[in-house]
């Protein structure tokens, strides 16, 4: 199967390169960016992509590829900090420059082969870098540029590299998806054998040959992500998987029996559920650190996998639904992204867990794992559930855990979700809850005094969790959720609405 690699330089869109390039149908790995030039060779791409990042070219310790990856005739790309290492490689110069944060307006010089069929002398181009280059290389014409950064886009035909200064890959480049294309179909002619389907039938081969006859321990949450990734392994191991769901006390309202309905009533696996919710939340009593409570959540996890591993095994895998944005966001990936927050089936494993990790799904994004989904037979109503962090309502409570934060979170969030379906916008957003902190706010209730907490409500429209805008709900909707939230819930008398998007701001708020 045909692919592009990308070399990951640190940059947080990173992954959404390899996400556009597979909405193209064309397989993309994220690879670090020092791989050496054998490893390249095994992985046989068609085409090579230099990601962004943080860094400067002329840093010392600047992260930098092998030389030899330049001179591999095959087409290369790169993107803003990528694009530097390029004109750098080749002789040409960088500078320090004023910041371009934000969209610039992209004049096309050139608009054949990386800016082919973009009808139109100009397009919008999201910007976001410190240094430019103040000389191109020799043999490097320049085929884009806008007010503040004359070679904005520069191509060597000859040898099929490119370097442009501003970020394709994120929705708010204009066409950037179709830069991607040229480079992806057109310039390295990657043939789009990339499906869901053919995931599939690969994915329980792989299975099959990695667990042989070995059993399987499945921690399910009854989210889509470990709901897929269970029947996947079904599906390559059959009786050999059994499938645990912990009642950790920190889901949503009534979850714990609708889990247990879903999967006694439409799934053929082996399952077990487990009432540990005294257990988290005495965990819990008095951690407010968000990274220690994602770390005691996911340590505590382990430990009931591994207490049931004893008493019902012997196991030798455990499996989860990690997907790529968990492994991006906990700092783990391939590449040197910094650490947002480490996520309980990545970050949070503690060392001493004694099983082996199975995650069949752990380069896929979301919306992939949804067509996987629909190949399998899973039920709407699971399938357009929204995503729900794995450590549960512990990251939407800002502060301590207490018993009164997690009911006021549960019925918040139960009334937010019920206003959207009746609306019709439930399955035309992202993601919707409310969360709740130790801020308290004065209301009037009656003729009274009422000194209470303050609800805040996020909704987002996205595609993949990497990036997310927030949700324009009509004013109408938000009254509504406000009246019943402050009318229903006795000690809420504020509910606010959070209007950032990611980035800067993550989707949930710890």
């Amino acid at each position: 199967m045909d692919k592009i690699i990308i070399l990951d330089f640190g940059s947080q869109y990173s992954h959404l390169i390899c996400r556009r390039i597979r909405e193209l149908s064309v397989y993309a790995e994220l690879v670090p960016y020092n791989i050496s030039l054998q490893e390249i060779k095994q992985l046989d791409p068609r085409g090579i992509i230099f990601s962004g990042g943080p860094s400067s070219v002329y840093n010392k310790d600047a992260p930098v590829p092998q030389n030899e990856i330049f001179d591999m005739q095959l087409p290369l790309l790169g993107i803003c900090y990528g694009h530097q290492l390029i004109v750098d490689n080749f002789g040409g110069k960088i500078k320090q420059a004023n910041k371009e944060y934000g969209s610039s307006n992209l004049i096309i010089d050139d608009d054949t082969n990386l800016l082919r069929q973009m009808n139109a002398d100009s397009i919008r181009a999201w910007m976001s870098h410190g240094d430019q280059a103040e000389q191109i290389p020799k043999d490097f014409d320049i085929i884009a540029h806008t007010a503040s950064s004359e070679a904005a886009a520069i191509a060597n035909h000859k040898k099929s590299i490119y370097g442009i200064q501003f970020h394709p890959e994120v929705v708010h480049t204009e066409q950037g998806t179709k830069i991607l294309e040229n480079f992806a179909l057109n310039i390295c002619q990657a043939k789009p054998q990339w499906t869901m389907k053919k995931f599939v039938e690969n994915a329980i081969q792989d299975i099959a040959a990695k667990v042989g006859d070995k059993n399987v321990l499945c921690g399910v949450s009854g989210g889509i992500d470990s709901t897929v990734a269970a029947l996947l392994i079904h599906k390559a191991v059959g009786d050999k998987l059994k499938c645990v769901f912990v009642d950790n006390g920190l889901l949503r309202l009534d979850e714990e029996s609708q889990v247990k309905d879903m999967f006694q009533d439409n799934f053929a696996v082996n399952f077990t559920a487990i009432d540990a919710k005294d257990h988290f939340l005495a965990k819990l009593c008095g951690v407010t650190d968000p990274e220690q409570k994602r770390k005691v959540v996911g340590e505590e996890f382990i430990q009931i996998f591994t207490e049931f591993a004893k008493k019902n095994g012997p196991f030798t895998w455990l499996a989860q639904g990690t997907l790529y944005p968990d492994v991006i966001e906990s700092g783990v990936s391939k590449g040197p992204a910094d650490v947002i927050k480490s996520h309980h089936n990545v970050g949070g494993l503690p060392d001493w867990l004694d099983l082996q990790i199975l995650e069949p799904l752990r380069e896929l994004y979301k919306d992939e794992v949804r067509e996987i989904a629909k190949i399998l037979g899973v039920p709407n109503k699971l399938l357009m559930r929204h995503p729900f962090p794995g450590p549960g309502l512990s990251v939407r409570i800002i502060g301590e855990v207490t018993p009164k934060k997690l009911e006021i979170c549960k019925v918040a969030s139960k009334i937010v979700e019920d206003e959207l379906l009746q609306q019709g916008v439930y399955d035309k957003v992202w993601q919707a809850y409310a969360a709740v902190g130790d801020d308290k706010a004065v209301g009037v209730v009656g003729d009274g005094r009422r000194y209470g907490n303050i609800v805040t409500i996020r909704v987002v429209d996205s595609i993949d969790a990497m990036t997310a805008d927030w949700t324009r709900l009509p004013h109408k909707t938000l009254e509504r959720i406000s009246n019943r939230i402050t009318n229903e819930i006795d000690d809420v008398t504020w509910v606010s609405y959070v209007i950032s998007s990611k980035p800067p701001a993550t989707i949930e708020p710890q």
